[in-house]
């Protein structure tokens, strides 16, 4: 009786692997896996560097604005890319003149924020992160000059990385994410002694230039970068009118983290950095997830909403289903192993024990929004597709209020804790909302 369940069992493996759709999903996950345990391998050796410290605390406030940016910006034209490039495809038109669009668009984007972003600094420090020392500023100022030009390379990065996901590549488009995480740790190992404090803004630096060339080689060497005169037509068209609720949506929601770490900062030095550290383990389970169902579903639902409407929402429902479910149980375990976590992960020379404890406690609050964010992120890739981004937008305006609110409440009584209870009702109750919404359309689908 055993070993016929093994055998059957094995044979619905086969049979689910040998599915396109299923195998891209498992390559994304475990390429995914890895990169994100050498994601933390890196963050044992910056938190054994530098603990919770004033330098990590300057850095991750000079990378806010880039990855603020980055998020907003460049990943929204990605998300808005890819379903109406594929719509193009299928048309038969020109895409030589959609790419140029879009490369375009990007330059523009990367260049327009790199000067803003150099001529605001000092107003920004002052209003967002006030009532700290003039070595402080600088370390950020130091920092983040370094930073803004990875903003060039991330922007066309994502383009790239969107064309390979459009032509089923997902091997390659996952596997350029391990360049800066390699770079980081050759500088923090070898290089720190002779950088000093910039090491972490050196490291992401050439990291990104690092990951745009591989992307570059593999793009072209596929024949996937097919650039001409730019061309607008219906598709660039309804992109581009996309764009304002999308990057609306984007902004919003970035908000949130940008709001978090504002509050971070007003409290004792360190905050910021124990914040990030505790949102670390959540983050890794949602970027599994999320890269592994994500990059494939949005091209997958792209095409499917094309041919089968009604057979794309019943797959979006059943991953729901599926993703929910798995997602409940290995959170309550990692909740109950969330001190062995942290001490086996960062404790060791500069970070202590009551470090430890700290974060631990910022961790546990944090993956239990976990199964429904990864629902929600699954829901806004399928509204994408479908261009539903208006919604969206109005969605992220609430999340954003509610978490200010919430933020200023909670902070009086439960400090840094405060920030992350607030950031998981938030993330919980939008994702309720998601879902309502994403079921009232599929029923009047059925009408």
């Amino acid at each position: 009786m055993g070993i016929f369940y093994l055998n059957n069992l094995k044979n619905r493996i086969r049979l689910l692997l040998r599915n396109p759709l299923m195998k891209s999903m498992v390559t994304v996950a475990v390429i995914t896996f890895i990169i994100k345990a050498i994601a933390f391998y890196k963050e044992t050796i910056i938190a054994g560097s530098f603990g919770l410290s004033e330098i990590l605390d300057t850095f991750l406030v000079a990378v806010l604005v880039p990855t603020f940016i980055q998020s907003v910006f460049l990943n929204s034209l990605k998300h808005l890319f890819i379903p109406n490039y594929i719509a193009e495809i299928k048309s038969g038109h020109d895409r030589s003149g959609f790419q140029a669009i879009v490369f375009l668009m990007t330059l523009g984007i990367s260049l327009l924020s790199i000067l803003l972003a150099f001529l605001t600094t000092d107003l920004f420090l002052q209003f967002i992160f006030p009532n700290h020392t003039e070595i402080y500023y600088q370390l950020v100022k130091d920092q983040l000059y370094i930073i803004l030009p990875c903003l060039v390379f991330w922007g066309f990065s994502t383009v790239l990385t969107g064309l390979l996901e459009v032509e089923n590549k997902f091997l390659i488009s996952t596997i350029s994410e391990i360049f800066p995480l390699i770079t980081m740790i050759v500088f923090l190992l070898y290089l720190k002694d002779d950088i000093g404090n910039l090491v972490l803004a050196y490291g992401t630096l050439a990291g990104s230039v690092l990951g745009f060339i591989f992307l570059l080689f593999f793009t072209i060497k596929g024949n996937n970068l097919l650039i001409s005169r730019p061309v607008l037509n219906n598709n660039s068209k309804l992109m581009l009118r996309q764009l304002p609720p999308k990057i609306t949506s984007s902004f919003l929601s970035a908000m949130n983290k940008f709001i978090d770490q504002f509050f971070a900062g007003q409290l004792v030095v360190g905050s910021i950095a124990a914040l990030n550290y505790g949102n670390r383990v959540p983050a890794f389970g949602v970027t599994i997830v999320i890269m592994a169902l994500g990059s494939v579903l949005l091209p997958h639902f792209s095409r499917l909403v094309n041919e089968d409407l009604k057979s794309a929402y019943k797959q979006l429902f059943y991953i729901l289903k599926l993703v929910l479910g798995i997602g409940i149980v290995f959170v309550v375990i990692a909740i109950f192993m969330s001190d062995f976590i942290i001490e086996l992960w960062l404790e060791r020379d500069e970070f202590t024990h009551a470090d430890t404890l700290k974060v631990s406690a910022i961790q546990q609050i944090m993956l239990a929004n976990v199964p429904f964010y990864l629902c929600t992120l699954i829901i806004v890739k399928f509204l994408t597709s479908i261009n539903e981004n208006k919604f969206m937008a109005w969605i992220s305006l609430i999340n954003l209020t509610v978490n200010i609110i919430l933020n200023f409440i909670l902070i009086e009584y439960y400090g840094v804790y405060g920030l992350a209870l607030s950031t998981t009702l938030v993330l919980t109750i939008s994702s309720c909302f998601y879902f309502g919404y994403t079921y009232k359309l599929y029923r009047k689908l059925n009408l």
